[in-house]
């Protein structure tokens, strides 16, 4: 009963979890390579409007993911983003775009529009 009332009050404890959990995996990268990937979680956390914190979880635990490998392969951190880092990013998040507080107001638009248009019918 406790734990259901704090979820509602701070959010799912398994995504707290889960954060931890990527914190500590940026932390095992190397320095080239954490740095990359806090460049692109701040990026992600301001430009991706991510509200759903399990899609944002699984966002960054895919990014964790692709980092880690090239980090192990040792690719080049420019040869995993390409010569634009922002485009990246932005074809990066759109993957996750089900998350975003946008999509919400997307569908509310549409469904609006389409009452309307069915109005004038």
């Amino acid at each position: 009963m406790a734990q259901g009332w704090l979820e509602k009050v701070t959010g799912p404890l398994e995504d707290k979890k889960r954060w931890r959990q990527y914190k500590a995996r940026k932390e095992q990268l190397p320095g080239s390579y954490r740095t990359a990937i806090d460049a692109l979680e701040r990026y992600f956390m301001y430009a991706g409007a991510i509200v759903k914190g399990d899609v944002l979880m699984q966002m960054l635990e895919d990014l964790a993911d692709l980092i880690e490998q090239a980090a192990a392969n040792s690719t080049p951190v420019r040869d995993v983003v390409g010569d634009d880092p922002v485009e990246f990013a932005e074809t990066f998040i759109r993957n996750y775009s089900g998350g975003q507080w946008i999509q919400k107001e997307r569908q509310r638009l549409t469904d609006s529009i389409n009452q309307a248009a069915a109005g004038d019918a």
